[in-house]
């Protein structure tokens, strides 16, 4: 075993110093080639956003060599959820249809975006592009949703109302009350997104938080946000149409949608309801089925 490490190491540095340097795909790789010989992977790179717990749909992963199409979902979500910005992993040899697998998955919004769904709002993405070669060798690129300059504000924001929401004392649910109320009374519905004439950030937390206009996404984002800050296990789940809160709360995966009870009324007048407040999916789909109706591949946590 240690001739081949040293052969391996021999053939590493010719290629660095020879001609074949300038093959880019080659080195790469040759350099996952013998990060799987000596059982060391890429490094495992996170940021103050990841989460340290896993889904049935996702998890995290320190194998970079995908060997079916479940180890390619792990694989993109473990690098948005680290809040990497780019990542490179190499098909294992023995997967064949891993290309065609990439390829499935790089062209499904559907599942991209669930994916995205289950990762820190400040690690999630607007864009993701990739690109493979020949060689096995995938690259994805993220754009964030968020920018560094909207992270420092929304942070600000989060930071003055915790301590005035998130009371020491209070049970779980009365503290998720607390910031549920506070987003819905202090935010309007921007009816005017659909259409694309609104002047707000509307599908964002700064939209909530410093303009006062949400959509599903934006409630679902800012109510993330404060989850997220509370260590509570979380996840947004989405359907064609809309995108709501699921939060776990002593090991029950229960519905919470800020956006249903911040209803538009006729009357022009502003109504703060409980109707889709921590309920279980049987209960949330009786009270509204088309806006809500999920993958359930993607959610299963919704079918506990």
């Amino acid at each position: 075993m240690k001739k081949i490490k040293l052969l391996a190491l021999i053939g590493l540095l010719f290629i660095f110093t020879g001609v074949a340097i300038e093959r880019k795909e080659i080195i790469i790789s040759y350099v996952n080639y013998l990060s799987g010989l000596f059982g060391n992977n890429q490094l495992e790179i996170t940021n103050e956003y990841s989460k340290d717990y896993d889904f049935t749909f996702v998890k995290r992963t320190t194998d970079f060599h995908p060997k079916n199409y479940q180890d390619i979902l792990n694989i993109y979500y473990t690098a948005l959820n680290n809040g990497l910005n780019e990542f490179t992993f190499q098909c294992d040899v023995e997967y064949t249809e891993c290309l065609k697998d990439v390829d499935v998955l790089a062209n499904s919004q559907e599942t991209l975006s669930d994916i995205n769904n289950y990762v820190h709002p400040f690690n999630s993405f607007t864009h993701l592009e990739t690109t493979y070669n020949n060689l096995g060798n995938v690259t994805f690129t993220i754009v964030k949703a968020y920018s560094q300059e909207d992270i420092d504000l929304i942070n600000a924001a989060i930071d003055d109302l915790y301590g005035r929401l998130v009371i020491e004392g209070n049970s779980l649910e009365q503290n998720i009350k607390n910031i549920h109320d506070y987003i819905i009374n202090n935010t309007r519905y921007d009816t005017k997104k659909k259409s694309g004439k609104s002047q707000y950030r509307s599908d964002s937390a700064y939209g909530a938080l410093y303009e006062g206009y949400a959509v599903c996404g934006g409630y679902a984002d800012t109510m993330a946000l404060f989850l997220n800050r509370m260590n509570i296990p979380n996840f947004k789940a989405s359907s064609d149409m809309h995108v709501w809160n699921v939060v776990n709360i002593d090991g029950k995966w229960l519905n919470l949608d800020l956006t249903w009870d911040d209803p538009i009324s006729i009357d022009g007048r502003d109504y703060l309801e409980y109707n889709i407040f921590l309920v279980d999916t049987n209960k949330m789909l009786s009270i509204e089925y088309d806006e809500h109706r999920f993958n359930e591949k993607a959610y299963p946590e919704l079918l506990q």
